[in-house]
């Protein structure tokens, strides 16, 4: 009986539907975790965030707002000192003018800090989702992840693109009509044809995705390391939430004092130079 030779690039269909299967499901576990990483960047760090602002916005901004005033002062004594080594006229006017200079960073910071707190009001008095319409809002945001997303079709167009930039802007506000509006546009398109694809570009596929997982691990992890998130267990602990309030209080305290020292020292300065 003749034997038929196997010829080597023959694919064995066992195979090649186990990989496919192996990258679909690294591609739910994908959409999954990007959905978690932009649920917590977008709605659990914001809503921490607002409530960080509301419960410590007033106290931190004095503070802050104390330690600028303490430092602007400090250089204030510095450049009157200054005048007074080279035996010149102390014009204050002339002196305040550098200190405006030299200080706008801070002004901006302060500025910064007003709209935050403008920022976390208007998130206060906004409607929340209800229970039914936040479940569809994130049901309707990972079906655009996997049809749209970068990391989930890097072959995506620059209108497909420009559209998952709407998508994430009306996550990012609880905008549950936009998000519906765009999956009517999209539907049940899907970007990636794997048909025609051979065993080694299924195989590259699938170490691209699981890369892509680990750094999303990665991503996630370090966003709970950091502000705004590291505040969260703070505000769910009253001795804590007391305990920092106290600390912004105190600090508040050391540069009102500070304020004190540099006025006083600066109206001896000033008493001098005219003498």
């Amino acid at each position: 009986m003749e034997q038929i030779e196997m010829a080597d690039d023959i694919i064995i269909f066992p195979e090649f539907d186990k990989i496919k299967n192996e990258i679909e499901r690294l591609r739910i576990e994908l959409s999954m975790l990007l959905l978690e990483r932009d649920e917590l960047q977008f709605v659990i760090c914001r809503n921490i965030e607002a409530k960080y602002t509301l419960e410590f916005g007033s106290i931190e901004y004095r503070a802050y707002e104390a330690q600028c005033t303490a430092l602007r002062l400090k250089r204030k004594i510095e450049l009157i000192q200054a005048k007074r080594n080279r035996q010149e006229p102390v014009s204050i006017v002339a002196i305040e003018e550098i200190l405006d200079q030299e200080f706008a960073s801070y002004q901006k910071q302060l500025d910064e800090r007003i709209s935050k707190m403008n920022e976390a009001l208007q998130w206060k008095e906004s409607d929340a989702l209800s229970e039914s319409d936040s479940k569809e809002l994130k049901m309707l945001y990972r079906k655009l992840v996997k049809i749209l997303h970068s990391d989930m079709n890097p072959e995506r167009t620059d209108a497909q693109r420009e559209l998952f930039e709407h998508a994430v802007t009306a996550y990012k506000n609880g905008d549950l009509a936009t998000l519906r509006m765009i999956d009517a546009m999209v539907g049940s398109e899907t970007l990636v044809k794997q048909s025609g694809d051979t065993i080694e570009q299924l195989n590259e596929e699938k170490r691209r995705l699981q890369n892509l997982l680990k750094k999303i691990q990665e991503s996630i992890a370090q966003i709970k390391t950091r502000y705004p998130y590291t505040m969260k267990e703070i505000l769910e602990d009253e001795e804590k939430t007391e305990q920092l309030r106290q600390q912004y209080e105190e600090i508040l305290g050391q540069y009102e004092e500070r304020i004190l020292f540099y006025r006083i020292k600066i109206e001896e300065m000033m008493g001098k130079s005219h003498e």
